[in-house]
């Protein structure tokens, strides 16, 4: 019980393009997200290469430090990341045109690498896994409220 393995799908009310060019504006990303602190980015834009950098805080007491590394960026359909930090793994972001929007698919699967996030897995492996959901929902919620204001059924 040391890994979080995740995948979901979501629906944005916005074309492919567009949620790209939302998704690079990295200076945004803290106000967008109460949750995360700290963050920057190596260079602007996913691009192949780009290393993502940032703190997160979830809902139960302990902050992750993350590093993300962007390895593939398919302008606007595929992001493939590995993630280096508290946690280690690898994600992936696909994006495809649906009903007037764009579907994004995600998934990842985190291996806890820190002692006490390893500690906290092997005692408390269920609120660790609730607290990554209710980050997850956060982060979409967020996006959606802020990243995405104005939009129809944003």
């Amino acid at each position: 019980m040391n890994r979080i393995d995740y995948r979901e799908a979501f629906w944005f009310p916005v074309g492919t393009d567009d949620l790209w060019e939302t998704i690079e504006r990295f200076d945004q990303f803290e106000s967008w997200w109460a949750w995360l602190r700290k963050f920057d980015a190596d260079t602007d834009g996913l691009v192949a290469g780009n290393t993502l950098h940032g703190i997160v805080v979830p809902p139960v007491p302990y902050r992750l430090r993350l590093d993300v590394r962007l390895e593939t960026c398919l302008r606007p359909h595929l992001v493939q990341a590995t993630i280096e930090g508290d946690v280690r793994g690898s994600a992936v972001m696909r994006m495809e045109p649906v009903d007037d929007g764009t579907r994004v698919s995600v998934s990842w699967a985190l291996d806890m690498v820190s002692p006490p996030l390893r500690v906290a897995a092997r005692v408390a492996y269920p609120l660790m896994r609730w607290g990554h959901g209710r980050v997850v929902e956060m982060a979409v919620a967020g996006f959606r409220q802020n990243a995405l204001v104005g939009t129809p059924l944003s």
